[in-house]
């Protein structure tokens, strides 16, 4: 039986040890992370870009000094990708060493195949290496842009914990990876992925917590302008841009108008750095014209 993830022994222990991290998690994220390590269950996160999802299972992986396995979910991924594939270079080198030491004539094609599917030849994948790997976090990160096949050999890894090699065999986690999956909601996944998960909706922020976490990321901000930085963001979030800033974004806002003098937030500085903060052309234009009401009080 798989014992349960090692870890903090409370919600409130393992908010403790993120905050030590510079994650700021709020009870019911605590709650929910440490029952994902208590429990050995995927955590699947899901909420808008920029609401600390990725964050989250890097600051878990510090606070269990585990490595972070990271596999990027795309259009098209397939289990070789996710899972491990074969150094043909390699091979096709190793084969070739052998016809010029022995000539064809000398080849046991057996031991020849045997030798090309060899441990020194196999490329681990995110997936195989954290099976390999104890402990360690494994982020599948955005596994809404993947497609159902993807969902489903997902679903059999996740449950079982093992893969099979044809020419290796089997492969079991001697301890469970701590599994996070993370999902923008671009596309609905599948009940049954997440029936084998704990489910956690991360929404952005309040001023407040934004203000906090600009306090503990980036302590050398001036309280004033961290303040108005995160008011002028909390406005931008409801405007109707095509991408509203994340955390990351209030963070680098922050950060490059402390690097540029900036004590606090007004247009004249706010128009200098807004590259920091709004990543469509479409959106900067927009709030150019208003940045006199956006940094209203």
């Amino acid at each position: 039986m798989n014992e349960p993830a090692p870890g903090p022994g409370s919600p409130a222990e393992l908010a403790d040890a993120l905050r030590a991290t510079g994650y700021l998690a709020d009870d019911g994220l605590a709650t929910a992370a440490f029952l994902a390590l208590r429990m050995n269950r995927p955590l699947f996160c899901e909420g808008e870009p920029g609401t600390g999802k990725t964050a989250l299972a890097q600051a878990l992986a510090a606070t269990l000094d585990a490595p972070l396995i990271r596999l990027q979910c795309h259009d098209g991924i397939d289990a070789g990708q996710a899972l491990y594939d074969w150094d043909f270079p390699r091979q096709l080198l190793h084969l070739r060493t052998l016809e010029a030491a022995s000539g064809r004539d000398g080849f046991d094609p057996d031991t020849v195949e045997a030798g090309l599917y060899d441990e020194r030849f196999l490329l681990a994948r995110p997936i195989l290496q954290a099976l390999r790997t104890t402990p360690s976090v494994l982020l599948i990160d955005e596994i809404d842009r993947a497609d159902d096949e993807f969902e489903a050999f997902l679903l059999e890894v996740l449950t079982e914990h093992a893969v099979t090699i044809p020419e290796l065999g089997e492969v079991r986690a001697a301890t469970p990876p701590v599994v996070v999956l993370t999902s923008n909601r671009t596309r609905e996944v599948h009940d049954a992925l997440k029936r084998r998960c704990l489910y956690l909706w991360l929404e952005h922020p309040n001023i407040e917590r934004e203000i906090e976490i600009l306090h503990s990321r980036l302590p050398e901000v001036p309280e004033r302008l961290a303040a108005s930085v995160a008011r002028a963001v909390q406005k931008l979030r409801h405007a109707d841009l095509i991408k509203p800033p994340g955390v990351a974004e209030t963070l680098d806002w922050a950060r490059a108008l402390q690097l540029i003098g900036a004590r606090h937030l007004d247009p004249e500085s706010a128009a200098r750095t807004l590259g920091a903060v709004l990543k469509y052309r479409e959106d900067a234009d927009r709030v150019h014209k208003q940045l006199d009401t956006l940094l209203a009080s």
